[in-house]
Order: C-alpha cells, then structure tokens, then sequence
C-alpha cells in the first residue's frame, strides 16, 4: 500500500473545513445569491459557461497524490477577461500555476506535459497558458467558442515545465437546459520553439464537464480533465480521471463567489502518475 504525505493530508483537511466553514449559518458573512446577475441574466448559467462575457478570478487548488515518486501541489490563478466586439465575445483565459510544489516530477499531472526527473521536492511557478475564444454575443440553441491557445515557458525550475513554446487550437462547445450545463472543451498543444535539449510537447486535452443545479445555489459537477501525450507509448499516454463534487453560489457582502470541492480517481494514469486528485476551487465573480 501507498504511503501519503502527511502535509498533503493536512492541506486537504484544511480546504474541506475552509469550505464548509465558508457557509455556516452567519448572515453576517454569507448570503444567498440573486438569482439573476445584475443587468440580467442568470447568474449560474453565466459562471456555468466557460465562454460566458463575465469577468471573474476564480482560486484553485489542486492536490495530486498517490504516485510513486510523492504528491503534487498546484495554486493556480485563472483570470477571465471578455471584451466584447460587435456580435462576437472575445474571452480570455489564462491559467498562471503561482505555486507548483512536486516531489521529484509527476508524468501525467495537467500543466507539466514534460519535466525533468528529481528525488527532491520543488517548488516555484509553473507554464503559464494563455487561450483566446472567439463566441457569438447571442449564441441560439448551443454555444461555443473556438480560438487559438499557447503555453509559455516560465517555469522557475525545469522540473515545473517543458521549457517550450507550444501552441495550438482549443475549443468548446455546451448547451445549458433549465436543470443546468453540460458539454466539453479541447486543446491540442505542440511545441514549436524552446530549450532544444528538452522533448518537444505533443499533449491533448480533453474536458467533459456537466453541471447540475440544486435549490439555494448548489449544484452538482463533474469536470474531468484527460490528457494524452503522444509522444510516448501508448501503455504511459492517457490520464484519464473519474469522479466529481458539489458547488454553492453565495455572497461575502454584496460580493458574488463560487465555490467548488471535487475529487477524482484516476482510472487511467502513466506508471508515474498519481491515483488521485481533489480540487478545491474560489472564484470571485463580477457580473456585469
């Protein structure tokens, strides 16, 4: 049996209790959210759409752990910034790894499709990625967006990131019924400049995701993330995770936030990769 880390397990403890704190019974503190976003719209459905025209930062911290060579931890910071143009949403969407603390380098984990192997623990910035989608203002029947999307090397340590420029195409595609959202989004990355004595990026990514809403703001969430890397064989390609958790829309004073708390198996995963992973998510809305 696999050992766990007991400052894994601390920090996981930590996040369930934060979370369940966040909606005690204080007024004071928590509130119900409107059930419409000011200037119209339904505030849910717009954080629920990945290509919605609301700003927001949402906070995530994901903690992988079961591997054989130790745990990961990532504190990501993924602004969302649209512009709108006439008839179409620009949304930009990075995700910054602020924070990325491995033990030795976990093949498989979503941000490092490639890494330089090390018996020590480290800790330091992450790739950051940048996508831009391009979305009708006023989609009919289904929505989606597609544009272009690229990885930066800014990793402060080579164990953290690829050492490549890489790029590519991403996409998503969703429709929203009354009882809530579901559909997926896709991103194929290559490299195409960089540290030549790194391996070039070839990497996937592949993301179903299905919301269901529940009375008072909660919802129900499954979002799992896939990724294939294709430079390697086929036996070490895939990640493939299953499982999901539940989310609240509330308010600190008159600010909306959404929470989330997921967990995931991976039922699939490199030799190297990790068995499981629990995601704890705070984004802070602003609706226009």
């Amino acid at each position: 049996m696999k050992t766990f880390n007991t400052r894994l397990i601390s920090l996981a403890v930590s996040a369930v209790f934060l979370w369940i704190a966040a909606f005690a019974p204080t007024q004071a503190v928590a509130q119900p959210p409107d059930s419409k976003a000011e200037g119209g719209g339904d505030l849910r459905a717009a954080v629920q759409n990945p290509v919605g025209a609301m700003y927001s930062l949402p906070l995530k911290l994901t903690m992988d752990f079961g591997a054989p060579d130790g745990s990961a931890y990532f504190f990501n910071i993924n602004p969302v910034i649209p512009v709108t143009v006439g008839d179409w949403n620009l949304i930009n969407r990075a995700l910054i790894p602020a924070v990325v603390s491995v033990d030795g380098f976990i093949q498989g984990t979503p941000g490092i499709p490639e890494g330089v192997p090390s018996k020590d623990r480290n800790t330091g910035l992450g790739d950051i990625n940048y996508s831009l989608f391009f979305s009708p203002a006023k989609p009919s029947g289904f929505i989606w967006g597609l544009g272009p999307s690229i990885n930066l090397p800014t990793a402060s340590k080579d164990q953290l990131g690829s050492g490549k420029w890489s790029a590519g195409p991403t996409g998503v595609l969703l429709i929203q019924p009354k009882w809530g959202t579901y559909g997926g989004l896709v991103r194929q990355l290559w490299s195409f400049a960089g540290d030549d004595d790194r391996p070039s990026v070839n990497q996937m990514l592949i993301e179903p995701f299905i919301n269901y809403n529940l009375d008072n703001g909660w919802y129900l969430i499954s979002d799992m993330i896939l990724t294939a890397n294709w430079n390697v064989s086929s036996s070490q390609r895939w990640t493939v995770p299953l499982g999901g958790g539940v989310g609240k829309l509330f308010k600190i004073g008159n600010q909306p936030i959404n929470s989330r708390l997921e967990a995931y198996y991976n039922v699939v995963t490199p030799d190297a990769g990790p068995d499981w992973q629990l995601v704890f998510t705070f984004q802070f809305l602003f609706p226009k």
